[in-house]
């Protein structure tokens, strides 16, 4: 059996698993007032809690406590954070659907800026000059390279 525990705003509702008798809490290895099923914290100060439950027939059920709890919070169920993330993202494609569009309409206009100039046609570079150094060796031309001989170490 588990305990059921309830926060709404700063108030925390603990339920013990013991069904029958009178039951006793203890916070913190301290008595607590009231003797009924449910134990309700007001004002919790988010600190933890150690809590047990026990009835003079059965067992004690140990619980730790450790709720943050704010006093201007909102709940929101599944439906609400599903429908304004959907918002979100209809509204950030709709955006980029217009940043789209409007920027596709400037592609093709002729620039009319002052430091603009005339595009005519691109001038093919020639090869560079190759370097002399570095020469392949052709046939007919091993004496310019016979003077390099390979050195012993």
């Amino acid at each position: 059996k588990e305990f059921l525990v309830e926060i709404s705003g700063t108030t925390v509702t603990v339920t013990c698993p013991i069904t029958e008798g009178s039951i006793s809490w203890r916070l913190n290895k301290e008595q607590a007032p009231g003797n009924d099923r449910k134990y309700v914290i007001e004002n919790h100060n988010s600190s933890p809690v150690q809590m047990t439950c026990s009835s003079p027939s059965s067992t004690v059920h140990h619980l730790y406590l450790n709720a943050r709890v704010c006093a201007n919070c909102e709940e929101l169920d599944a439906l609400a954070v599903t429908g304004i993330i959907t918002a979100d993202l209809l509204i950030t494609f709709g955006v980029l659907i217009l940043v789209y569009y409007f920027s596709k309409d400037r592609k093709g206009r002729a620039s009319s800026s002052a430091g603009s100039r005339p595009r005519g046609q691109k001038m093919q570079r020639p090869p560079p000059v190759p370097n002399p150094d570095y020469e392949p060796i052709r046939k007919g031309q091993r004496e310019v390279y016979a003077g390099l001989e390979s050195r012993g170490f």
